[in-house]
């Protein structure tokens, strides 16, 4: 009986010990999960912010791709698909530091909006206007730089005011919505906008959708899934030569932050390669160039053509 009672002892002794190892050994494959951005607290916050628009490595340059219709709208008219469009941005930023603000960085980008005719898909050199019916070159949307205005902060620009990611959570996702209304002096307007009009005004909606597990996880220095929707309503582009008829312009689209150059399609990737190399990557970072836009740039091309 002592033997008996010995030897079950004993088996269940090596069972017991069997089973606690096994435990130990899943507990040490099983990997600790990955430390976490806090929300709540200003500097993960902006550094959230940072992860979802570049990349928490200095002068890294990422991408955005998107893609979407342009349609005319005119009072009494129905309304009109124009083009379609493919679009990219390539930006970076640059981490700065101030004693009273905290962490900060500053952001950099520019970016290229082609216009394509929504039957074909061709990348357009020419259109023919349908209310002026003139054939007239296509101005496409190449903005060098887009740039941040200045750093974003942790403690804002005054020092005092934490910032907070603008949003919310809902299954799994973080949702931000952000709505830029635009009103200012048309570079190509005269002396005399504020007495007799062309001022320019636009609207522009920015939505990003983002993978909570790819925001938080602070091992990882950017989102890789973020996505996009931008829509802008504005005035007639100027190289369509509509003088004063009313009427807007309504762009929609949608799209998502992409790994590389290389995950473009093909037809863009081309045409940056031929037409606009410098958009490969983003500007440096300490750029200091004042901001291009569509009416800018279409200036600035419009001069050069005069001195030809």
């Amino acid at each position: 009986m002592n033997f008996l009672r010995y030897s079950l002892c004993a088996a269940l002794a090596l069972t017991l010990g069997a089973a606690q190892a096994q435990k130990k050994s899943k507990a040490a494959a099983t990997p600790a999960p990955p430390p976490m951005l806090d929300l709540s607290k200003p500097e993960d916050a902006m550094k959230a912010n940072r992860k979802i628009t570049s990349s928490l490595k200095d002068n890294e340059s990422c991408y955005y791709y998107w893609q979407g219709n342009v349609f005319s709208r005119v009072p009494g008219e129905k309304d009109r698909l124009l083009f379609t469009y493919i679009a990219m941005n390539t930006r970076a930023s640059s981490t700065v530091t101030d004693p009273e603000k905290g962490y900060g960085w500053r952001h950099v980008s520019r970016e290229i909006l082609l216009y394509q005719d929504p039957k074909t898909g061709e990348i357009l050199k020419t259109w023919k206007n349908p209310w002026t019916g003139q054939d007239i070159d296509v101005i496409h949307i190449a903005n060098d730089p887009v740039n941040g205005r200045g750093p974003s902060f942790a403690m804002g620009n005054d020092g005092k005011t934490p910032f907070k990611l603008s949003g919310f959570e809902k299954d799994g996702y973080w949702f931000q919505l952000n709505e830029v209304p635009l009103f200012y002096t048309n570079p190509l307007g005269g002396e005399y906008q504020d007495e007799i009009g062309g001022t320019y005004q636009a609207m522009e909606i920015f939505q990003t959708m983002t993978p909570m597990s790819e925001l938080l996880d602070a091992t990882k220095d950017k989102t890789e899934n973020s996505l996009i929707a931008w829509s802008r309503v504005s005035k007639w582009l100027p190289w369509f030569k509509m003088g004063d008829k009313v009427g807007q312009m309504i762009f929609t689209g949608i799209g998502k932050k992409v790994k590389s150059f290389d995950d473009y399609p093909e037809a863009l990737k081309n045409e940056i390669k031929a037409n606009y190399p410098v958009y490969v990557s983003a500007p440096p970072t300490d750029d200091t160039r004042p901001n291009e836009t569509s009416w800018t740039y279409y200036k600035k091309i419009t001069a050069e053509k005069k001195k030809k």
